[in-house]
Formats: structure tokens, sequence, C-alpha cells
């Protein structure tokens, strides 16, 4: 722990996770939203306001001190919010299914490769690569949820989720080689 730290590894109630929680907690009901009204203010205000946190809360986590509870909670509300709302817009027919599909399985993938790997002990840190690729995901999901610009740039968005389904392929190899090197250590 750090000089600065305020939370040790094992707290639960940190400001960091309050807010993660938050992010899980109000997904559903922006899925919902969308889903019955399609792109409104509301729903890209809300959801920029949902990606903005996961800034937020990273900060505080680094400077109070990191736990174990939010690096289970982050990740997990990351692909709550990302992959919750693409599914909404591939059942909306906003977003092609197959790259979304290919994203999910490398995200399960990874979850479970991490997982194997945690439980040796080793730990693959995020890479910019795969921050790219969550970066680039939000900018779609938010694209679609402003009204009017869908049905002016699709083919722009179309771009940008194949961007995200590159980005997240070559950062997932990333993650598995690093992981094999420290396995392999």
């Amino acid at each position: 722990m750090s000089a600065d730290s305020t939370f040790g590894p094992s707290a639960l109630a940190t400001p960091s996770n309050f807010i993660t929680i938050i992010r899980v907690v109000v997904t559903p009901v922006l899925m919902y939203s969308v889903a019955e009204h399609g792109s409104t203010w509301f729903a890209f205000i809300i959801w920029m306001i949902l990606a903005s946190t996961d800034k937020v809360d990273g900060m505080l986590a680094r400077h109070q001190g990191a736990t174990r509870s939010g690096a289970f909670l982050d990740p997990l509300a990351d692909k709550l919010m990302v992959f919750g709302l693409f599914a909404v817009l591939v059942a909306r027919n906003e977003i092609w299914w197959l790259p979304v599909l290919v994203m999910a399985v490398r995200e399960t993938w990874m979850s479970l490769y991490r997982s194997i790997l945690g439980r040796k002990g080793i730990s693959v840190p995020a890479r910019p690569l795969g921050k790219a690729k969550t970066f680039v995901q939000v900018i779609v999901i938010g694209l679609v949820l402003i009204p009017g610009v869908y049905g002016t740039a699709k083919i722009e968005i179309g771009f940008l989720v194949w961007l995200a389904t590159c980005l997240a392929l070559v950062s997932g190899y990333f993650y598995y080689a690093d992981g094999r090197v420290r396995n392999s250590a």
C-alpha cells in the first residue's frame, strides 16, 4: 500500500467500488431505455456519464488503494456496459451481430485466460491497445445513441465497429503472449 493509500487490498466499501456498482445498476436501466425508445439524448448523456465514470473510479482506486473486489467488479461493469448496449443495438439492427460476437468471444476467452493465470498468481496488466479497443467501443455506442446520427453515418459506424473488433483481436493476442511469458518465468 502506498503512502497515500486509504484502503487495503481486501476493502469492499470504497468510493471506487461504489462508482462501479452504480455503473452495474444503471446499465440495465439504460439498456431498457434504448431497447424501448432507441437513440435519445437522454440515452446518450447517460452513456457518456457511465463511460466517464470508468476513468474516475480507476483514478480513485489508484489514489486510495486498489482492492481485489474492485479488480473483479470494474472489468465486470465494463463488459456489462459495453456488451449489454451492443446486444440491444444488435437486437435493434443498428449494429451487425458478427463483429459483436467476435468481440464477445474474445472477452470471454480473455476473462477465462486471466482467471487461469490469476490462480497461478500471474497478472496480465492492461495494454494501450486494449484501452484503445474499449475507447472505440464507447465511441461507437455513443454515436449510435445520438439521435439522427446512425441513419447518416452507417458506413462510418460500421467501420468503427470493425476497428474495435480488430483492436480486440490484436490486443487479445498480445495479452495471450504476455501471459505465456509471465507463466514461463
